[in-house]
């Protein structure tokens, strides 16, 4: 198992907010129990448009994110976990899964297509 915060080519750490596309990449290379934090904050505060911590680019694409991490879980691919730091501070990670035998052998090539 790879270290918490797993840094991915394209997107190195703190430099710039993890792309859909990315995310997708990055599971499509990991391995069963790699981890990646794709988040750090407060998704419920900084995803509501009525609490405008964000430019809207910036906080439609965090729920873009957000959205594509849990289709990911929902298609079997990975679990979705949190770590607390402090209030309202929160790492959110993804964790690999084993690839399910149901789950058609592209579909992860779809998601990332979709994501692109």
């Amino acid at each position: 198992m790879m270290d918490m915060d797993t840094c991915i080519p394209d997107t190195p750490n703190g430099a710039a907010p993890l792309s859909e596309a990315a995310l997708c990449a990055w599971l499509g290379a990991a391995a069963p129990g790699e981890r990646l934090a794709y988040h750090r904050g407060f998704l419920a505060c900084e995803t509501s448009p009525l609490t405008q911590l964000l430019p809207d680019a910036e906080r439609l694409a965090l729920l873009r994110l957000a959205h594509r991490a849990w289709a990911l879980a929902e298609a079997g691919l990975a679990h979705l976990v949190q770590r607390r730091h402090g209030e309202e501070d929160y790492s959110y990670l993804i964790v690999a899964r084993r690839r399910p035998r149901h789950i058609v052998p592209n579909r992860l090539s779809q998601m990332l297509a979709e994501a692109a």
